[in-house]
């Protein structure tokens, strides 16, 4: 199985040299090689570039100490052999030792660069998170205990303050929403503790989501990344920090060639809220969403997929307080295009809390706009959406290739749904019918089909023989939690 994990497997690097192309031709019996050299790479190397930012890169550590209690200093575990045996006494002989030997305190490695002369360090949260102290040592070898300023689980990021008596070396942040795939970058930082070291390589691709929240999408590079470059810097040719190395993907722990970064205008936003307030605030809409299929998009005359749209609005927030609603596909915030549904939860999150902003939503074939006034992201509830009443019934719908019953209190439970839900439950379905190709199942309910909310499984026929264009959208309630279908009709 392939997996994304933490930089804490070896692995190769890889070292960009100047990069030959040859040709091979052949003319009157002779063969010719042709040698081209790439312009892209500078003929007197990396090695001006490496000067100027490596005294800028940092080795951190970060101790843990081992945590114990009186109880479990003096509760030991019980001898798995049978008492008086020779294994028993050796057991418990062993045992003695080793309770006169605590245990040792745990060290993890990492990287980090200055951001100013004062001595502000950035660095993973991985890195530091939970540790009892943490050190930095600069390249010339000296050494500083760390404070941690303010971390920020959501992005993996964490600032550390170091005090030293004469201004320190430090690095400036690029833009990476300039970066292009084929860039070349070069990555510094301190892999298995080796000390400084400096791989290259290039933009492997953009926009990454590795399923590490919703508020990064990572740069994805071919610049080895190995244990111990956690948190170091990703320069781009200018010198400038495009990104925080952050994780690699790898089928057997070690680097291949595919390590991932946090882009550096993301970090800008989330350091600098650290350093003002030592924590990150994020901003919160209150809307669930999900992806714009091509369906969708064609049964809602949007045109191409785009936006996210809204399965769910959660009461007195303030998407509901603005007039957001179900069904609404927000393709804009904040003078932003939403390009899909992953860019929305970032363009929500750095939105200050207590601001408003312009919503552009797409809504019964036109575009509306919206001022709403961002909250404060906490935990939040979501609440069950209202539907209307039932009536008996059951029918065979060759439109969906599924058969469909109304919904009863028996089936509610049967569900675990909440009590109030209303709307057609899916009894039975063809595996080719057009229902089963779109992931539609067996227990699911269907509460509405375009505008109109369904109460019987003839509501769900006459709603979609009366549906325009060749795709009908379908809200359905599994297991609680509501999601739009894009079905196509023909």
């Amino acid at each position: 199985m392939t997996i994304v994990t933490r930089k804490s497997r070896a692995g190769r690097a890889l070292s960009l040299g100047a990069v030959a192309l040859g040709a091979v031709t052949l003319a009157g019996g002779m063969i010719t090689w042709t040698v081209t050299t790439s312009a892209a790479l500078p003929s007197e190397g990396y090695a001006n570039l490496v000067e100027k930012v490596s005294p800028a890169v940092v080795f951190v550590s970060a101790t843990h100490l081992a945590k114990t209690s009186p109880q479990s200093e003096n509760a030991l575990p019980e001898s798995p052999f049978p008492p008086g045996s020779p294994l028993d006494k050796f057991f418990r002989q062993f045992q003695g030792h080793l309770s006169q030997h605590p245990k040792r305190p745990m060290i993890g490695l990492g990287s980090g660069f200055l951001i100013d002369p004062e001595g502000d360090i950035v660095t993973n949260n991985h890195v530091v998170a939970g540790a009892d102290k943490v050190q930095v040592k600069l390249p010339n070898g000296r050494e500083f205990d760390a404070k941690v300023v303010g971390t920020d689980p959501g992005t993996d990021l964490a600032l550390l303050r170091i005090k030293a008596a004469t201004p320190l070396p430090y690095v400036s942040f690029g833009d990476s929403d300039k970066l292009r795939v084929g860039d070349i970058v070069l990555a510094v930082g301190n892999p298995f503790g080796l000390g400084g070291t400096v791989t290259a390589g290039i933009v492997s691709a953009r926009h990454r989501d590795i399923n590490a929240g919703p508020y990064v999408d990572f740069i994805q590079t071919d610049a080895a990344i190995n244990r111990g470059n956690s948190g170091g810097p990703l320069f781009d040719t200018e010198g400038k920090v495009v990104g925080v190395n952050t994780a690699i993907f790898s089928p057997s722990g070690g680097s291949v060639g595919i390590g991932f970064a946090i882009p550096s205008n993301i970090a800008k936003q989330v350091i600098a809220q650290i350093e003002d307030h030592g924590s990150v605030e994020r901003g919160w809409l209150g809307v669930k969403i999900q992806t714009v299929t091509p369906a969708i998009a064609e049964a809602v005359g949007l045109g191409k997929p785009r936006g996210a749209l809204v399965a769910e609005v959660v009461p007195q927030s303030p998407a509901a307080k603005a007039g957001l609603k179900q069904g609404d596909i927000i393709v804009g915030f904040a003078g932003k295009a939403v390009a899909d549904m992953r860019a929305l939860p970032r363009l929500v999150a750095a939105a200050r809390a207590n601001s408003t902003v312009d919503v552009e939503v797409w809504r019964k074939g036109k575009t509306e706009r919206f001022a709403v006034a961002i909250a404060e992201l906490k935990p939040q509830t979501m609440a069950a959406a209202e539907s209307p009443s039932t009536q008996p019934g059951s029918a065979k719908s060759d439109a969906l290739g599924a058969t469909l019953a109304t919904l009863t209190d028996q089936m509610k439970a049967q569900l675990n749904l909440p009590s109030d839900t209303r709307g057609v439950v899916i009894t039975d379905l063809d595996p080719q019918g057009r229902a089963a190709e779109k992931g539609l199942r067996v227990g699911d309910v269907i509460e509405r089909v375009g505008s109109q909310a369904v109460q019987a499984p003839a509501d769900v026929t006459q709603a979609l023989k009366a549906a325009k264009g060749k795709s009908a959208l379908l809200l359905i309630n599994r297991g609680g939690n509501e999601l739009f279908v894009g079905l196509p009709l023909a």
